[in-house]
């Protein structure tokens, strides 16, 4: 992990000229986390490029490690894994350090919770205080057991069932991480495990599980509600994996095209699996405009590049079933609200309070801030659009730790006044950490 001073960076983001050229964002978070925990778990060795090198999933490469996989970079970027079979994973001899990555600790929870081992999960203040209750309730019923700190918070000890107890459970939140938790979960016990999906969720882990050979099925019922069905005690085939764009990344250069006036810019590369285009298809709803060329599929995952022109956005009230598909979206798309004509009313957006901050909260008071108009609702926001008028700005902004508010922020002072001051962007360098030098590339001045 890498090592922070404690002391905040602050920076200052002001109005932009207009925004062109062609870019790629980093690799796609989810399924670089993903990547590295099944390949470890796959007898062989596995490559995996374009990975995302970020401090979260920086942080399942030193886990996985620290549990018996051999794991090296290459100095073209190529990271090879030599794993040790699904229940070959060893005691990690100290605590797990999860830094800020929420999407680490629980899938790993679910991967140790049927190995016969103990782990101790430790994070950063943000980190700490996000509730694991939703992953250990279900993976307490296969027979792992949980030392957490109050309000089932971290840090967490827990200890493995070998063996474990196949689970059948209906999602009881739309949450891929809780559904991917008990799959991995899955993968170490005997039997066979069952998640009732009545709202899809991304689907990353099932495609990857395939690919790497686990007997995992996926029905699709009449109502729209996945029943997913994994057989225990699999045995996983080392793959060469190619990571997309992240499309939650590709999101800010996204929204920003778009606000900036006579900005066009290409963002290569873009991972655009259905159970994550939300986004895409609300600002397509605001009268954005976003092409979608040389459209391919790699390793399973569908990928395109988007052009993205500057257009004037009008205010939406988009359906609350969209929320699973664009959840870590939502931030942005909250300041693509605040430029456009007329009111947005976002709803169904509960899981938002339960992010790396309450993000419901933090985007309400940030854009305050600023100068917009807002409206906190228990699952949501109301937000009175400027008209394409550029916002006031303001700051600082108390973005609480959370990579997705300092970026969105960013993001906002490219179509400020005054500029926009976010608090601190250390954070960022979880997820995108060439998010700055990409907006310079574009032409923005920060």
């Amino acid at each position: 992990m890498t090592q922070h001073s404690d002391i905040p960076a602050p920076k200052t983001f002001t109005a932009a000229p207009a925004l062109s050229g062609s870019v790629t964002v980093p690799g796609d978070k989810s399924i670089s986390h993903r990547s590295l925990m099944l390949s470890a778990l796959a007898v062989g060795e596995s490559r995996v490029e374009g990975l995302l090198e970020g401090e979260d999933v920086l942080a399942t490469a030193a886990a996985m490690r620290a549990m018996g996989a051999d794991i090296q970079r290459d100095a073209d970027g190529v990271w090879h894994i030599h794993g040790v079979g699904v229940g070959g994973l060893l005691q990690p001899e100290t605590a797990l350090d999860m830094g800020n990555s929420g999407t680490s600790t629980r899938l790993l929870m679910g991967l140790l919770a049927s190995h016969d081992l103990t782990a101790t999960f430790v994070g950063d203040a943000s980190l700490s205080k996000r509730p694991m209750a939703r992953v250990t309730e279900p993976l307490s019923r296969i027979g792992a057991s949980f030392t957490t700190s109050p309000g089932d918070r971290l840090p967490l000890t827990m200890k493995g069932a070998c063996p474990a107890v196949p689970l059948d459970y209906t999602l009881p939140v739309a949450s891929a991480q809780v559904k991917s938790a008990i799959l991995l979960a899955g993968l170490n016990t005997p039997g066979i495990t069952r998640v009732v999906e009545p709202i899809p969720t991304r689907d990353h882990s099932e495609r990857m599980l395939k690919g790497f050979g686990a007997d995992l099925t996926v029905e699709v019922q009449a109502d729209g509600t996945r029943v997913i069905t994994l057989v225990g005690e699999a045995e996983l085939k080392p793959q060469n994996i190619v990571v997309p764009g992240d499309p939650s990344s590709a999101a800010f250069p996204m929204v920003a095209a778009l606000l900036v006036p006579g900005s066009k810019v290409t963002i290569g590369n873009v991972g655009l699996n259905g159970t994550r285009a939300g986004l895409i298809d609300l600002l397509r709803e605001m009268g954005g405009s976003i092409e979608v060329v040389n459209a391919r599929e790699v390793g399973g995952e569908p990928v395109g590049d988007l052009i993205v022109t500057a257009s004037p956005l009008k205010g939406v009230e988009p359906d609350p079933a969209r929320a699973p598909s664009m959840i870590d979206e939502y931030p942005v798309a909250f300041v693509a609200a605040a430029c456009a004509y007329g009111r947005s009313v976002f709803r169904g957006l509960e899981e938002l309070r339960v992010k790396e901050s309450d993000r419901i909260a933090t985007m309400a008071d940030g854009l305050r801030a600023i100068g917009v108009q807002v409206e906190e609702l228990e699952d949501g926001i109301i937000i009175e659009g400027s008209g394409g008028a550029p916002l006031a700005g303001g700051g600082p902004i108390a973005t609480k730790l959370d990579h997705r508010i300092a970026m969105s922020f960013a993001v906002a002072g490219l179509v400020s006044k005054d500029g926009v001051t976010i608090d601190d962007m250390r954070p960022v360098a979880t997820s995108f950490p060439t998010f700055v030098p990409l907006l310079q590339t574009l032409g923005a001045v920060t």
